[in-house]
């Protein structure tokens, strides 16, 4: 949209300089710009955010699941553990053969492995255990850890044999 007009010989004249202005950089190459009325922010369209309301249900369902966390023993809190994880790598699994999954999964599955974990570290604390002795009693328990799988390949295999049993009875 540059446009000059001559007069006469001597005299250039230029139309005054737009409303945006163009950062100086070493980009040589062409660049096209589209110039967009700004807009009162009345009229700004924004994405939905969750309201107070549903951010409240959501803080009390939250808090709902800590309680049930910390009532929990530490060695319930190590086996929840171990089958979220389980229960994670068959996700992936799923993800990765390109079976049907629910995306979501992955996010609340690494949240509640993470609030597991966060309260097993508050009793940490509250026992005077250090960040080292709790790194070393971490690595010492993920070694005595046997593998079980999750239990949602148990139900997996437990409707498989369902099948075959009648099949055969049949």
């Amino acid at each position: 949209m540059l446009s000059f007009s001559i007069a006469s010989p001597t005299t250039l004249t230029f139309p005054p300089k737009p409303i945006f202005s163009i950062a100086k950089t070493s980009f040589t190459g062409v660049r096209i710009q589209r110039f967009f009325p700004q807009r009162l922010p009345s009229q700004m369209t924004s994405f939905r955010r969750p309201s107070a309301s549903s951010s409240v249900v959501m803080m009390a369902k939250r808090e709902e699941e800590m309680k049930e966390i910390r009532a929990k023993t530490t060695e319930e809190i190590n086996d929840d553990v171990v089958e979220l994880k389980g229960e994670l790598l068959m996700l992936r699994l799923q993800k990765s053969v390109r079976n049907e999954f629910k995306s979501s999964e992955f996010r609340r599955m690494r949240k509640r492995i993470a609030r597991l974990l966060t309260v097993k570290r508050e009793r940490e604390i509250e026992e005077g255990i250090n960040k080292r002795l709790s790194r070393k009693l971490d690595r010492q328990w993920k070694k005595s850890i046997v593998v079980k799988p999750p239990p949602s390949l148990i139900k997996l295999r437990e409707q498989e044999a369902a099948e075959e049993a009648e099949k055969s009875a049949a």
